[in-house]
């Protein structure tokens, strides 16, 4: 194998593939990157078994020539190694040949590298897919909804199935859900679907989906997901994007989201997120980062943070409005700033049912995006 590639290119596959790569898998042919050179361009391969990231290089667009293929073959470079070299090299060229003991050869300008090459017969082969089920979703909206639900699933592996985030299509609305079983967060959007496709219960690793945002292009193009019944595939310029889908049957969250509330206040998301961040900056030190809220006779709602090794914090807010009982309740801050954050608007609408029933915050200027919480008892 041989060719010839600018370095700029080279260079940005890498980072992209390296993506999946994991440093800590106990099989070493996974630690690397595979590289295929044939007739039309070159493909980069990283994997680590439950995400896959591939991305094409084509040897020409936009009629300039960006690699020269001199001879055509297969080889699996060490993805530190590899990454580190290419970004150090002097030239804007790089020209990468394999030898048949699967030496390789970097080299730029005056700059040479000699590598131990691995066997890609031992790299595992990408699944085949059949592409009958496919979505088609603007890759901005798809990135801000990762943004927005995967903070909330769980981190420990306690239940395995709520360390992911459940996509369900019907009617083409796409759902995500995610819940760590103290708060849980949705999101849905319209979106193109080929005939009249649905599906349920389908649970993306958190995991792969902050993988899958990090490459996802700032724009409004088109991705294309492929669901099957363990793997989903998502299409985005020259990169294809697997993970595995998580086994097991999402909760039904449903029917703890409450459907009435006795209490409904709307802030400003960027006072109410300030007052939050400042009460946090006592709370994060106590066992369970607890913030108050507390509405007052007069129409104000008053934040506070006591601990009382350190001390007390108490700030005022006046809310656009306020409607219903008096409420008093206490939650953790973190959770709270989370999904204050992930609210793009300039106006939250909190729905509070009692002391300790869960509570809702809802933007005011549209329906698709609902966080839940659920409040700490305490013995103030």
């Amino acid at each position: 194998m041989e060719f010839i590639i600018k370095r700029e290119l080279l260079t940005d596959a890498i980072g992209t593939v390296s993506k999946a790569v994991s440093t800590r898998t106990t099989i070493p042919i996974l630690t690397g990157i595979k590289i295929v050179a044939h007739e039309d361009g070159v493909t980069l391969t990283g994997s680590d078994s439950d995400i896959s990231i591939e991305q094409f290089i084509p040897a020409q667009s936009e009629n300039e020539q960006s690699i020269n293929i001199i001879q055509t073959g297969v080889v699996v470079l060490p993805s530190r190694v590899f990454g580190d070299i290419v970004r150090k090299l002097p030239g804007e060229q790089v020209r990468i040949s394999v030898n048949n003991r699967f030496m390789v050869t970097v080299s730029s300008e005056r700059s040479e590298f000699n590598l131990n090459g691995m066997n890609a017969d031992e790299y595992p082969r990408l699944p085949q897919i059949e592409e009958d089920q496919i979505v088609s979703i603007p890759s901005d909206l798809l990135k801000t909804i990762i943004r927005q639900t995967v903070f909330a699933v769980a981190t420990n592996e306690t239940r395995p199935i709520l360390t992911g985030v459940m996509w369900k299509l019907d009617n083409g609305q796409l759902s995500f859900v995610a819940t760590d079983s103290h708060r849980l967060t949705t999101r849905t959007a319209a979106v193109e679907v080929s005939n009249d496709l649905s599906f349920e219960n389908i649970i993306i690793p958190g995991k792969s989906l902050n993988e899958l945002s990090r490459i996802l292009p700032e724009n409004d193009q088109l991705v294309y997901i492929v669901i099957t019944d363990n793997q989903i595939l998502v299409k985005v310029n020259h990169i294809l994007f697997y993970s595995r889908i998580l086994d097991g049957t999402y909760p039904d969250t449903s029917r703890i989201i409450p459907r009435h509330t006795k209490t409904e206040i709307i802030l400003s998301t960027r006072e109410f997120l300030g007052a939050i961040e400042r009460a946090s900056l006592l709370a994060k030190d106590g066992k369970n980062n607890v913030v108050r809220l507390f509405t007052r006779p007069d129409g104000v709602i008053e934040i506070s943070s006591n601990t009382p090794e350190i001390g007390k914090v108490t700030e005022e807010i006046i809310p656009a409005s306020m409607e219903g009982e008096e409420v008093k309740i206490s939650f953790n801050a973190k959770y709270m700033l989370d999904a204050l954050r992930a609210s793009d608007s300039s106006e939250i609408k909190v729905g509070f049912t009692g002391a300790m029933s869960p509570f809702i915050l809802r933007p005011t200027d549209h329906n698709w995006l609902l966080h839940l919480i659920l409040p700490v008892r305490t013995n103030q």
